[in-house]
This record gives structure tokens, sequence and C-alpha cells, in this order.
């Protein structure tokens, strides 16, 4: 497997920042990744790096404007709230039965997990520095390379020595999301008039009490389905009745049942009406222009894209062309690989496109790593904003990483990028529960019911309570950061003997403390 090739480009400080507006308050450190192995990728974004194409950065917490802080959902773990149904249902009754009703639209965030991407942040849009001789392809040099490393360590010791493509099925194809029964409206229950002649309570005296109490229509649906239930029940019987302790055991039982809170797949996985309106699809598509499907449907998903930026983010046509999209969301550094006991499409970078009806409607970009399903950015028609689908297609990707883990047991987790609470717009992360935030000097995860009072108070915070906690990832021996040196694998400190010109001790210990020493060691560190 050919090993991580980054080219470290150190801190970029004083510029415009998307979330405040701050012209000159943001700083972030950069990297340009060739090439990086999902291992690698997820233990930089357990350092609270990010990568946006190929070039991967992470803000300096204690001096930007905004500090971002990585948050994570336990997915295994997680429930809907009731926002998050009504998503759900409102998607439902627009499948089953057309109804694009637009009550409560507003209430949703319009952008559920998307990054808030300035032009900024992509300060090294060109080309590498490295010469496409010294890096591309990697596989014609980096095992020679690797060769020589171990004469190459020795010298150390001793001064005076001398992809392929992977066809992923279908998720959930042509199995619409949510149960038709839930999404369905039901009337009250029909109300008893009032006696002849009672007059109604005058205002401030109270409810009439020869009403009855208003019902929910949830309570009312329960009181059905256990009717029928029981009648169901008595007529297996074959008509003969049940026993008054049946009845009241199969009352228990049904309420107990009832209360049960639903599951994500059972919203999400339901079956719908034959006679549904709409088919929703979810294609999951490996990031490649070797995979047929993404090819095929590149052109149309490169057209979504711009219509969602010029719409949403006001870009011009010129910031959102076929370039951008390819280099903002198709370039990945990241290689793709299967495991024996890791899910079935593999790791690496792909596309969860949403299909309505034979076109598009929606993309979220997604990575699949070791531990957790990262979403990256999501692009959608605002014809369809009504939808709310930044917030289903973030409950759908939840539901997608518990289904990965039942194949991958470690992959477990739901990152959803940074979380800003210095920004108000991007605080709705922190509704999917449970979830944890990074702490951004020991790099521990706390949950995030712990860390909101102290973002309350500063918005620069150390999670972890315990004073005498460290980075225990951290920079321990910079001489065996691992260095590519005209075309050979090297520790830092025989690059150090052999480079000529002025000292660049500072910033390769600053790149070594950043990636963490586990990194350092194993992605190889460009120098020309």
């Amino acid at each position: 497997m050919p090993a991580a090739v980054v080219e470290y480009k150190g801190w970029k400080e004083g510029y415009r920042c998307g979330y405040c507006s701050s012209e000159r308050g943001k700083v972030s450190a950069g990297m340009w990744a060739h090439s990086m192995t999902v291992q690698d990728y997820q233990d930089l974004i357990d350092r609270g790096w990010r990568r946006s194409g190929k070039y991967v950065y992470k803000p300096i917490m204690n001096q930007t404007c905004c500090p971002q802080y990585t948050i994570r959902c336990q997915a295994l773990h997680f429930q809907t709230s009731k926002s998050h149904k009504k998503v759900l249902k409102k998607m439902l009754k627009f499948i089953s039965k057309g109804d694009v009703s637009k009550a409560g639209g507003g209430e949703e965030p319009m952008d559920a997990h998307i990054e808030e991407v300035v032009a900024c942040d992509f300060p090294y849009q060109g080309e590498a520095h490295a010469a496409p001789s010294e890096l591309n392809p990697l596989s014609q040099w980096i095992t020679h390379s690797m060769d020589h490393t171990e004469k190459v360590e020795n010298e150390d010791e001793d001064p005076g020595g001398t992809k392929e493509a992977v066809n992923v099925p279908e998720v959930g194809s042509s199995s619409p999301q949510i149960s038709a029964a839930e999404g369905t409206a039901v009337p009250g229950g029909a109300s008893h008039s009032a006696k002849a002649g009672h007059a109604p309570p005058k205002p401030g005296q109270g409810a009439d009490l020869s009403k009855p109490p208003c019902r929910k229509a949830k309570d009312i649906r329960k009181e059905r389905k256990l009717q029928k239930l029981l009648q169901n029940q008595m007529c297996k019987a074959e008509g003969s009745q049940l026993q008054a302790g049946d009845q009241l055991s199969l009352l228990q039982n049904s309420k107990s049942k009832a209360n049960q809170p639903k599951s994500i797949e059972e919203f999400i996985f339901a079956s719908l009406p034959e006679d549904a309106q709409h088919k929703l699809e979810v294609r999951l598509v490996p990031v490649s222009f070797e995979d047929p499907q993404f090819k095929s449907s590149f052109n149309q998903s490169a057209t979504l894209f711009a219509k969602y930026q010029m719409a949403v983010h006001k870009d011009t046509p010129s910031e959102c062309g076929e370039n951008e999209f390819t280099r903002f969301l198709c370039d990945s550094p990241l290689e793709a690989e299967s495991a024996p006991d890791g899910p079935e499409c593999g790791y690496g970078s792909f596309h969860q496109q949403y299909w309505l009806d034979g076109k598009i409607i929606a993309v979220g970009v997604i990575d699949i790593l070791p531990y957790c399903v990262s979403s990256v950015y999501l692009y959608y028609d605002p014809d369809y904003s009504f939808l709310s689908l930044g917030v289903y297609s973030a409950l759908r990707e939840i539901a997608f990483t518990r289904q990965l883990h039942e194949k991958a047991p470690e992959l477990c987790f739901y990152y959803m990028g940074f979380y800003i609470h210095s920004c108000p717009k991007m605080r709705y992360k922190g509704q999917y529960r449970p979830s944890d935030l990074l702490c951004p000097e020991t790099y521990i995860w706390t949950p995030i019911e712990q860390c909101l009072p102290l973002l309350e108070r500063s918005k620069y915070c150390r999670f972890n309570q315990d004073a005498k906690a460290v980075d225990a990832g951290g920079l321990q021996e910079l001489g065996r950061v691992r260095v590519l040196h005209k075309r050979t694998v090297m520790p830092y400190s025989v690059y150090k003997r052999r480079r000529k010109g002025p000292s660049d001790e500072a910033s390769v210990r600053q790149y070594a403390s950043l990636v963490g020493q586990a990194c350092s060691e194993r992605m190889l560190l460009f120098r020309s």
C-alpha cells in the first residue's frame, strides 16, 4: 500500500472568515495531500483536521476568530428528535401523496451539514510544488523508495555510513424512506355535543366540563390500532370471546410496545403504498471516473452543484463550473481500500446520490473511514428545499453508518464536520444527540452537554477538565518524522544532515506537532 504524501504549507492567518465576516480574523494551518490512506485521515480528523478536495486544513483554535470544534454523533445510540421526525414524515407525505406543503419548513436549517466554504480556505488551488515526475504515479517509485529506507535509517544510527474501482450496490434502492402510517394525519375523535340548554362557561372560568377533554391524534391512532388487534385476536379464536384477563394482558402488551420510541430505521426504511406518487432512490457511488455510475451521472451532478451554489451561496457561474466542482467535491486524496472485516463498499470517498423520479435532487459527499462516516458536503436542488433535504440527508447518513457497523464493528460514528458555537446558524449540529466535541488541547472526546456551559462563557475552551492531561499522541521525537526527499524516504534526522541551505526545523516541528507522532511517522512529508 503506498504511503501518504503531503506538502505542508504552514499557517495562513489574517484572512476573511465566512462565519463572522471578520476580514482578518481567521487562522489555520494547511497541507496539500497528494495521496492519503483512510487510516491517516481518520487519525487527522481525530486531531481537528478536515479536508476540502485535496487540501487538508486545521483551524488554529486559540487564535482564530471562530473556533471550529470537530463534532461526532454516536450513531449507534442516536435517537430522533421531534423536529427530525417532522422532516421524515414530511418526506413521506411528499413521496406517498405528492404533498408539497411547506408548513413548518422554515423551522429547519436550510443546510443541515454543510461547512461554510469560502475562497480563502483554498489558498493552494494551483499546481502543487512537487514535480509530477516525483509524485505521479506513486506506485512506480514508493515501493522502491521504501526498499532503501532501512539503509537510510541505519545511516541515522551510524553517521559515517553512506486503485481499483469498487462497484457499490444501491442502498435503499427503490425503497422509499418512511412509514406511510406514521405520516398520515388522523382526524380528531368525534366530540359529544353539549347538553341542550347548557350555557358555555364565561371567559376566565375554565373549560366546559360537560365536554370531553381534547385528545391527541396519536392517542386516537393507538386506540384504533388496539381495537383492530383485539378484533383480529377474536376472529382467530373462531368467534369465542377472549377472557377479561386475556384482554387486559393484550392491552398492556400493546401499550408497552406502542410506548417504545421508533428507531431511525423504522422511519427511513419502511415501505410505501403501491400507489405512491413519487419514487425516491439512494445510490452510493465511488468518487472515481473509472466507475460507470459516477461517470454517467457526472454532468447532471455538476449542473446541480452549480444551481445550488448560485441559489444558496450566491456564487457566480465562473465560481461553480465543472473544474471547481471537480477540484472541490470529486478530487480526493483518499486511496480506496477494502478489508475482510470492512464494509462491502470499501473505504474511501463516495457520493450518495438522491434520485427522485429518475433525476438527482441531492448529493451527499461522504468519506467512509475505519471508525466513521464523515460528512464532507451536501448540495441539492433549491426547488426541493421545502423537504429540508439537509436534515433528511443527515438522518440518512446516520442510518447508513449504523448499517455499515453491522459488517464493520469499529465503524460506529458519524462525523458532522465542525461545530461553531460562536456562530448561531451552525449550532444545529448539536441537535443530533448523543454527540461529542473534540478537546482542542488533549484531543479527547467530551459529551456536548458538558461543553456547552463552557462555550457560553468563552468561545475557545479546553474541554478536558483534568489540568494534568496532555496530548497523548503529540510529537515525541522529531528525528523520526518521515521525509520524502529526492525520491528517497528517510527520517528527518538524516534529511537534516543532508539538507543544504537554511534550516527548516521550525516548519517540520510545527507540522509534526499538528499531525501527531503516529501520522508523522507514517505519512511522507515532501521536501524539495
